[in-house]
Order: C-alpha cells, then structure tokens, then sequence
C-alpha cells in the first residue's frame, strides 16, 4: 500500500483525497475525503480573472487541506487544477498561494489529462461488472467544462468543451447581478442551445453515440441521484452506482427549471453552494442523454480525484 493524497480544484468546489493505494489489486481505500465550495471560477467567464474573494476562498480550503495531509502522513500529494485555473489571466497568483500553503504546485492540466483521470478514476472498478455493457461514456459535468471519454479498458477518446454549470449560470441565467428565480424560457432556450453546439463539438472527436453505457459524475450528477431517490440528506453510498432513468432526469430538469431559490435549498440532499447552479448542471446531463439515447445514467462518486490518487500511486 502506498498513501496518497489528491486535490481536485475546479471552477466551484475544491476536493481532497487521502487514501492507501494499491496498485496490484487495484484497491483504492479512502481514509479521507472531504469537499469545499469555494468558487473559483467566479466571474471567470466574464472578467478573464481570478476574483481576490475567490482565491482567499480557496487558499482557506488549502490551509485545512494541508492540515489533513499532514495528520495522515501521506506519502505522495498531486494537486491539479481544472477549467476556472486554466482561463485566468491571473493563474499564476494562484499558483503562488498554493505552493505556499501545501507545498507543491498546482497542475494546470488540459481538458484531455482532465478525462483521462476522470475515466480511470470512474471505471476502474468497474472491471468485471457483467451488467454494464462496455463502451463506456463518461461524462464528468463540472463548473467549467465537461468532459467526455469513451472507452473500455481504455481511453479511445476523449475532448473537453467549455460547458458546465456555473459557466452554463452565469451565461445565461444571471440578469441585473442575480440568478434569475426562475430562469425565464428564453434563457433556458439559450442555455439548450449553448450546450447542443458544444455536444456537436464534443461529438468531432468522440464517437457519443457508440457506448452503451453512460456513467455520470461530479455534484450535478450526484445531486440529480439524490433528489431521484428522494434522500433525505446527501448519502454517498446510496448515490455511488446508483441508476437514474431517463424520464426520471427529464422530470428533476424541468422542476429545477421552475424553481425558485427556497424550494431547491428546501432540499435536503442539496449542498448550498449548488442550489443556484443546479437547474444548468442538470440540463446538461438531460441534453447529454437526449443526444446519446442513454435510458439510465450510471452515478459515480468516483472520477477525477481517484483517477489523480492513481495517478499518484
């Protein structure tokens, strides 16, 4: 076994991973594994910039991050940043603060790297499974951007395009300052559109409609599964592998849609940082389905950070 811990920092949330690793039985065991809202890519879209609000945020989460490092005396630590990183101008004053604070430099790695962990970190254990029908395609949504790998044992391709929930919100859903509650049908209408010209991108590169099962990750997804199941707080291992039909996501889209602000933070299984995201996360997951002919969407709530962790190990 070999202890290792891995940052995920994307566009809204930031995530640590301390776990024992090992590679010759492919056992991954989570000692540690912790989730941080801090919204990183606030404003990105729009100012090319990493807000100071944003880092402090961040560098915050860091600190306790480093802390957690450290009690379990991991031997190994991979940091990588994603979309909201990777746009700013900035970066490099990020950079800095986390070099500072845990000691090693940020990755800011391409939307490619990007799935290739998410596919390794999502399908790893899969391996044997007689009712998940290889190729896979999976699908990570995130603040940013989303990515998509198809494969089977391996990655056969894979592209990242510029969609995911809080660049999705701030696009189209914001008016005056405020996300709109509810967002009005035209700013839904164009928030679909954005998104199917990004599947047509995604869709150049990687054969969508070739797998035969999807698996789905990352809060959007995970949110969707829970809100499926109608838990009454967020519950990991009844979320990890569970199976959303179709016309269940087509049903938790529109009502998120509808929704105002009160009524999806009602939600129990609903972290506050994603009540004002989530109606754009979802529609990207449905329009994903509608493009593909997926009945069901297999939830992971293994992806990017384990796929790091293996990285790592």
């Amino acid at each position: 076994m070999t202890r290792v811990a891995a940052v995920d920092c994307g566009t809204n949330s930031i995530r640590l991973l301390v776990a024992d690793a090992d590679p010759a039985t492919g056992e991954l065991v989570d000692l540690d594994r912790r989730m941080t809202i801090v919204r990183l890519g606030q404003g990105v879209d729009r100012t090319g910039r990493l807000a100071p609000e944003a880092l402090e945020r961040t560098f915050a989460a860091c600190r306790e991050y480093a802390e957690v490092v450290k009690e379990h005396g991991a031997e190994r630590l991979r940091f990588v940043a994603t979309s909201a990183s990777r746009d700013a101008e900035n970066r490099d004053e990020f950079v800095r603060g986390v070099i500072d604070i845990l000691g090693v430099e940020p990755e800011v790695i391409t939307g490619d790297q990007e799935a290739e962990f998410s596919f390794t970190g999502a399908t790893k254990e899969l391996t044997g499974r007689q009712d998940l029908a290889k190729p896979y395609l999976v699908v990570d949504i995130g603040g940013g951007s989303t990515e998509f790998v198809v494969g089977d044992d391996h990655v056969r391709a894979a592209r990242s395009v510029d969609v995911g929930c809080v660049r999705m919100t701030e696009r189209h859903l914001v008016h005056d300052g405020e996300v709109s509650d509810p967002p009005t049908e035209r700013q839904v209408a164009a928030m679909r559109a954005d998104i199917e010209a990004a599947l047509d991108l995604a869709e150049r590169t990687v054969p969508l409609r070739e797998a035969h099962t999807l698996v789905g990750l990352a809060g959007s997804v995970t949110t969707v599964s829970a809100i499926a199941q109608e838990l009454p707080e967020y519950d990991s291992a009844r979320i990890h592998h569970s199976r959303v039909p179709y016309e269940r996501v087509r049903e938790i889209t529109d009502w998120l849609l509808r929704s105002t602000h009160a009524e999806r933070a009602a939600i129990g299984a609903m972290h506050p940082g994603r009540v004002d995201v989530i109606g754009a996360g979802a529609l990207v997951l449905l329009s994903i389905m509608e493009r593909t002919g997926a009945r069901e969407v297999v939830v992971s709530e293994h992806d990017i950070l384990d796929g790091i962790a293996w990285s790592v190990a």
